[in-house]
């Protein structure tokens, strides 16, 4: 039966780790940096050097969110299992009396109070001057814009504790989660297009293909939030609104909660595997 105390335990041990961490600490500084910028670089309707509101700072963040989150959660779920592996550090827990479950879920909740607490205060910041200088209209959006985004973080980050586990070195791990995060970075939006239009795919398949890509999931549904429509993304758009109707948004956040629980579970598998070996 699994301990709740232990999970807490490892689950604050992963925070601090967190803490001290370089990558972490990087990515931190660089979100809230680039989502505190681009609410400054928004012009005014006088042409005027100011922010430029909620709805139009939701429009803007949403290729950073794409460029930065999934990498974050990536990079941390990668040097998660991989590197107390290297360091020895693993192997001393697994003689603990504790399960392979609880270390694994002890780790994986740490990163993502951790990869929530990067978002929430790179989006805190960017809100709190865009409201203090524009006001609070279409905060909503803004709002809508900061749930998906956190759940994207939190599937890429269950992607990469499972290329943890599977990794034997840190440097392998590190070099999948970037190889990856470049395939997911190319098949939105232009590359998926591209290769739409090379294999002369249908809207169905187009659908489906971008539905294999969390990034894309996530852009689909911040633009239908958004601008209530997706004809910016083409034939797929269209065809998944026609397939989905209104439940468009809980079928796309049931989907990208399903990238979040279905690698991580898969991972816990194969951690369980290897730790009763």
């Amino acid at each position: 039966m699994m301990s709740v105390t232990s999970t807490l335990l490892l689950f604050e041990k992963e925070v601090r780790d967190a803490r001290k961490s370089r990558w972490f600490v990087l990515f931190a500084a660089l979100f809230a940096g680039l989502a505190l910028s681009l609410s400054w670089l928004g012009l005014s309707g006088l042409g005027t050097y100011g922010l430029s509101g909620f709805a139009r700072t939701s429009a803007s963040l949403v290729n950073l969110v794409v460029l930065v989150v999934p990498l974050m959660g990536l990079l941390l779920g990668a040097l998660s299992v991989a590197g107390e592996r290297e360091q020895g550090t693993l192997l001393t827990l697994l003689y603990q009396p504790v399960t392979a479950v609880e270390i694994l879920l002890g780790k994986y909740l740490g990163l993502a109070a951790a990869l929530t607490a990067t978002v929430l205060v790179g989006f805190g910041l960017s809100g709190v001057v865009i409201a203090r200088h524009a006001g609070t209209e279409s905060i909503g959006a803004y709002l809508s814009l900061v749930g998906w985004t956190v759940l994207l973080g939190l599937a890429h980050l269950s992607i990469g504790v499972l290329i943890s586990i599977r990794a034997r070195r840190t440097v392998t791990a590190v070099g999948a989660a970037i190889a990856l995060w470049l395939g997911i970075v190319f098949f939105s939006d232009l590359g998926l297009m591209g290769t739409a239009m090379v294999l002369g795919l249908s809207p169905s398949s187009l659908l489906w293909l971008a539905l294999a890509n969390p990034a894309q999931i996530f852009r689909i549904a911040v633009l239908a939030a958004l601008e209530g429509n997706l004809e910016s993304l083409g034939p797929a758009g269209l065809y998944a609104r026609d397939v989905f109707g209104d439940r468009l948004l809980p079928a796309l956040g049931a989907w990208l909660a399903a990238w979040a629980v279905l690698p991580l579970t898969l991972g816990l598998l194969l951690f369980r595997r290897r730790s009763a070996l």
